[in-house]
């Protein structure tokens, strides 16, 4: 059976929902903090080590400016809210992507629950926060080709071990499981290198609608898969 250690969640459908239901898009986000709540504490549950969620993409920044103001705000009241929850539950938090863009009030509430949860060990939730893989991949080979041209790096030290530590996942184990909610099937410009091996699971849950359940049956479903990692067969583990 399949170890898992890193499970990875491009969290969509917030809109979707809240337009079924004839209400403002900001109502599905709002619900969909909700899902992140629940998700979380069955990650938990089902004693997986990290989870990474999808929230505000790079190209999110095309959205109208008022959906955009709401998105961080009810990102801020989340990061307040739950911070003592988080605590009690051994929940650590930290966030990566560009950060020079933030509102300063989302960047202060997310750098005081950072270092408050800093210690805690049962679970490591990760943000993806104005995050675009593309950017994260030239963001790693320009800083390596400046250690080039000053001449810390010979071009022939350069590795793919090398690479994967100027990432801002350095650190963390590439996801064994990346799941889609709202039945596309796509990264979006997420963790475009650290999926290389990843499994995908896509379910037509829109977010705000994704229960404890789904994620075991997204986990059950995962740990049912032969991973071979290129290679003619692999013992499961």
């Amino acid at each position: 059976m399949n170890t898992i250690n890193h499970v990875a969640i491009i969290m969509d459908g917030n809109g979707r929902w809240a337009q079924q239901r004839s209400m403002p898009r900001w109502k599905g986000h709002e619900m969909g903090i909700q899902a992140v709540r629940r998700v979380s504490e069955a990650a938990c549950r089902q004693e997986i080590p990290i989870l990474t969620l999808f929230a505000f993409s790079s190209e999110n920044w095309k959205r109208p400016a008022e959906e955009i103001r709401i998105l961080f705000s009810l990102f801020q009241r989340y990061l307040v809210a739950e911070r003592q929850s988080l605590i009690d539950n051994d929940i650590r938090v930290s966030a990566f992507g560009r950060r020079d863009r933030l509102p300063l009030f989302v960047g202060e509430a997310l750098s005081s629950v950072e270092e408050e949860t800093g210690s805690c060990k049962r679970l490591h939730l990760r943000i993806a926060l104005d995050y675009g893989a593309r950017y994260e991949i030239v963001e790693a080979a320009r800083a390596l080709a400046n250690e080039v041209a000053q001449g810390k790096l010979d071009l022939e030290q350069i590795t793919e071990e090398g690479f994967m530590r100027r990432l801002a996942s350095d650190g963390v184990p590439d996801p064994d499981l990346i799941i889609r909610t709202a039945g596309e099937q796509r990264l979006s410009n997420f963790l475009l290198w650290q999926a290389a091996y990843s499994e995908f699971y896509f379910s037509s849950k829109l977010w705000p609608d994704f229960e404890a359940v789904d994620l075991e049956e997204a986990i059950a479903d995962y740990r049912s898969r032969t991973r071979k990692y290129g290679a003619l067969a692999c013992a499961a583990g």
